[in-house]
């Protein structure tokens, strides 16, 4: 019997909810660098790195070390009531890092979030009502950034009504409408003049809120001439351009931050995932000026730039700086994305293979170029009874993403396209 309860043990156990699916079979005992070892003691390669969080790869020992320092000396400081070392010192870190011209930061714990306190700032800043997101786009999970999120519907659905004030505006993913990318940006840059005048005048919008990649939406990178014309608009208009980094930032692209493709100024950005190599934190990034703009006690929360999620966001800045970790993701991102497209060139089931950096996609079709998601699925389970761990994406969830931490080596690379390489034969024949 339950003392505390009264009732007996073996009438009650508590269960995850079973809405959470799990992606691969793996139960995992331990990580090290680019590997997870399941507690049968098998070796598997992580080309998910907990979707793009472990940046540094699984256990880095001087992310451990800060972090094991810091637990022995602060735990949680809320920083709304007291103020701690990790945090001021992570402030001025990121200050050599963020963005010209964007030098104030609020920190929260997840993405959503983090994006929920762009719009927040970017509403009260302008006075303006709307929103402008592009079809693709992730966000998050909470009603207001489930709303922003139009990379598929199970991220919205059976939550109505949702948040008023978002609209959504195409996204140049030249591979769906079938067109080459500078057809699809024209078209893309068109229809938002269209929106503006139909749906939500510049005089009512207050941002636009983009991905440099699409990453739930299937990996799909922005071009120069799109972003550039967002920021054109932006300026004219007085709209606040938000580029949510969340995936993309902290040398994933291999540039430290997506946008740095694409000679583009961000008025926000938002951070997390690879900033704390696996210890939730998040953020945004502004102009003093334009924070101050905001009303005050509108920022704020509990766990919010916790000690020790930013001792370990400091030991990781200094690991990607030290090992040339921005570097090895430019390098090994062009060696994956080359072997992917190698592989895909020989299948004729891969109807596309893109990224930028350590994001590659790989979009499987049928043979009327419809969306094949059956056919990905199984490519995605057959790769991880071979040991390379993989997830989907995807409005049809028909893309299979590689994801591998910045630390990833050449040779590794080459051991997951041969396991890649075997898995597409397979699944494919």
């Amino acid at each position: 019997m339950s003392t505390i309860y009264n009732r007996p043990e073996e009438l009650f156990m508590a269960q995850l909810s079973p809405l959470l699916k799990q992606a691969t079979p793996v139960v995992v005992d331990h990580g090290e660098g680019a590997y997870l070892y399941d507690v049968d003691g098998r070796r598997h390669l992580d080309f998910t790195a907990g979707i793009g969080v472990t940046s540094t790869g699984h256990c880095h020992p001087k992310v451990v070390a800060a972090a094991r320092e810091q637990i022995g000396k602060l735990v949680h400081g809320q920083y709304t009531t007291v103020m701690h070392q990790p945090l001021l010192k992570l402030v001025e870190r990121l200050g050599d890092v963020l963005p010209a011209g964007l030098d104030s930061l609020f920190f929260a714990n997840s993405g959503s979030e983090a994006v929920e306190a762009a719009l927040r700032l970017s509403r009260q800043a302008t006075g303006r009502p709307n929103v402008i997101v592009f079809q693709g786009g992730f966000h998050g999970r909470t009603v207001a950034t489930a709303t922003m999120t139009t990379s598929g519907t199970r991220f919205s659905a059976g939550i109505s009504p949702l948040m008023g004030g978002v609209h959504v505006a195409p996204f140049p993913y030249a591979y769906h409408y079938g067109w080459d990318e500078q057809t699809a940006t024209k078209f893309c840059l068109r229809e938002l003049d269209y929106l503006f005048a139909t749906v939500s005048a510049p005089s009512e919008t207050a941002a636009f809120v983009v991905e440099p990649v699409l990453g739930e939406g299937g990996y799909v990178p922005a071009n120069t001439e799109f972003l550039r014309g967002l920021r054109e608009r932006a300026d004219e208009h007085g709209i606040l351009l938000v580029i949510d980094e969340i995936q993309t930032g902290f040398g994933r692209t291999g540039r430290f931050w997506g946008h740095d493709h694409f000679d583009v100024r961000p008025d926000v950005v938002t951070i997390a995932k690879g900033l704390a190599s696996g210890f939730p934190l998040s953020g945004i990034a502004a102009s003093q000026e334009l924070m101050a703009k905001a009303y005050p006690g509108s920022q704020g929360g509990t766990y919010g730039g916790n000690a020790v999620s930013c001792a370990a966001a400091l030991a990781t800045l200094d690991v990607i700086e030290e090992e040339g970790l921005v570097a090895n993701a430019a390098a090994r991102g062009q060696q994956l994305l080359e072997g992917a497209r190698l592989i895909g060139d020989k299948t004729p089931q891969i109807g596309d293979v893109r990224g930028l950096g350590l994001l590659v996609g790989s979009e499987f079709t049928t043979a009327d170029g419809k969306p094949d998601n059956a056919t990905a699925q199984a490519a995605q389970q057959e790769a991880a009874r071979r040991g390379l761990l993989m997830l989907t994406c995807g409005a049809y969830m028909n893309v299979v993403r590689m994801i591998p931490p910045l630390v990833v080596s050449a040779e590794q690379i080459d051991d997951a396209l041969a396991i890649w390489s075997e898995t597409v034969a397979a699944v494919t024949k």
